[in-house]
Order: C-alpha cells, then structure tokens, then sequence
C-alpha cells in the first residue's frame, strides 16, 4: 500500500501507535501483548495499521508508544 505521493504507508520512522492484545484474566492483572502499529495519515484523518497476529478473543487496544523498552 503506498500514500498518495507514492511512499510506503509504513514508511514513517514512528508508529503514531502501538497495537495491543488484551487478554482480561480473573484475579489478576490484564495480559498485554504487542500485535503491531498504527501510522497516522498526514492529513490527520485516519491511520494505517498493520497488525502482525489476529487475536481470537479479547480486545485490541491502540496505545501511544512509550520511551521505555516494551
């Protein structure tokens, strides 16, 4: 997939956002794990996202990355 000025949608050093797998489990902390990224798109209305894995159950929930090691 290309932008309109033919670069790879993916082509942006950062993602705008990271894409998350939330597994809830009973009696404990919520289970996070990173399934791939979203870009936004430089008119600011809308966004590319790649996810690398489909989750069968749970949520996807897209977070702004952090400066931390994941």
């Amino acid at each position: 997939m290309t932008t309109g000025d033919n670069t790879p949608a993916t082509a942006s050093k950062q993602p705008s956002y990271i894409a998350y797998h939330v597994r809830e489990r009973a009696g404990s902390d919520s289970f996070w794990t990173r399934i791939g990224s979203a870009w936004q798109h430089k008119d600011g209305k809308g966004f590319n996202i790649q996810i690398d894995v489909v989750p069968l159950d749970g949520k996807i929930s897209l977070r702004l990355p952090s400066e931390k090691s994941e």
